[in-house]
Formats: structure tokens, C-alpha cells, sequence
């Protein structure tokens, strides 16, 4: 498993990389409940077409930088919060599709950090999101990337429904 950060020129490798020509199903995490259909559907995907997931959790840039040590405390706590759920949905994926994915570290505002991603690798060829269900509000990233920044991006969006079933994912997929 490989770990990739903005914040720092640390890399890890637990299992091999090479991402070659596969064609790369990136998901950004984040804590809503529809992230578990976009998961389920990028793993399948990739599964289904000999692709591979990537995940990317965004923190949110530290307020403390007029505190030096503080600011870096509640930086290193968030950097280890986000690796533990990068890496818990890594064993979902793992499961689900028998490989492990690229994971993701950005430090900054999401929605900038995703696009910058997007650019920094080129070998990531969809963006995955999940859709809230039984609302008005399909959830600030589906909307803004499905409306007034959709021309932005280099890849196609797949928005998944949040309220499918594994089941109903998986005849999708």
C-alpha cells in the first residue's frame, strides 16, 4: 500500500505500485454515509475492468499557525485520523476486490486538493462520489462538481446513488 501526501516527501510501500495503463477509480473520503456506495461501486469497477481504487482524505489546514507547536500537534493528530479511515476503507476495498488502493493524504481545502490530484496523476481516469439519498442536497462536492466547477475537470464523474443496496451496486458495476 502506497500512502501519498502533499504535506511531506514521505512515501510507504507495504505491497508493490505500478499503475501503468490501468484505469484508476479515484474516491475522496470524507465522513458521510454515502462514501460506503462509492467505495462499493470504484471496487467493483475496478474488479469488473482490471483497474485499481485510489482514495484521497483531505485535512483541513491547521488554524493554529501563530502557535508553532500546537499547530503541528493537531497537524500530526489529524495526518494519523485521517491514515487510520484511508485505511480502514482499504480493507473494505481489499475485500471487496482483492487489491489494495493508492491512498491519499492532501492537506488543504477538498474540493482544491482533489483538483490538484487530479492533475498531479494522470493515471487517475474517473472520479467516484457518492450521492446523499432521501434529500434535496445530493452533498457540497456532487454539487459543486456537477455544477459550477464541472467543466474543470480532465476525467468523467460517476456519482453513485448513496441509498443502493451492495447488491444493486454490484449488477451496476
Amino acid at each position: 500500500m502506497l500512502v501519498r501526501s502533499n504535506t511531506s516527501a514521505e512515501h510507504r510501500t507495504k505491497e508493490g505500485y505500478s499503475q501503468g495503463d490501468q484505469r484508476t477509480f479515484l474516491v475522496v473520503v470524507d465522513d458521510t454515509t454515502e462514501l460506503r456506495a462509492a467505495i462499493r461501486f470504484a471496487a467493483r469497477r475496478a474488479q469488473n475492468t482490471g483497474g485499481r481504487v485510489a482514495l484521497m482524505y483531505a485535512i483541513a489546514p491547521a488554524e493554529f499557525d501563530h502557535w508553532m507547536f500546537v499547530g503541528n500537534l493537531i497537524r500530526e493528530e489529524a495526518r494519523e485520523e485521517a491514515e487510520h479511515k484511508l485505511n480502514r476503507h482499504a480493507s473494505v476495498i481489499r475485500t471487496v476486490c482483492g487489491q489494495l488502493p493508492v491512498l491519499y493524504v492532501r492537506e488543504g481545502e477538498c474540493r482544491k486538493e482533489l483538483f490538484k490530484l487530479i492533475e498531479e496523476e494522470k493515471g487517475i481516469s474517473i472520479l467516484v462520489l457518492g450521492a446523499a439519498d432521501n434529500t434535496d442536497d445530493p452533498g457540497p462536492l456532487v454539487r459543486d462538481l456537477t455544477g459550477r466547477y464541472a467543466g474543470r475537470l480532465r476525467v468523467p464523474i460517476t456519482v453513485v446513488p448513496g441509498g443502493l443496496t451492495d447488491a444493486e451496486i454490484d449488477a451496476l458495476a
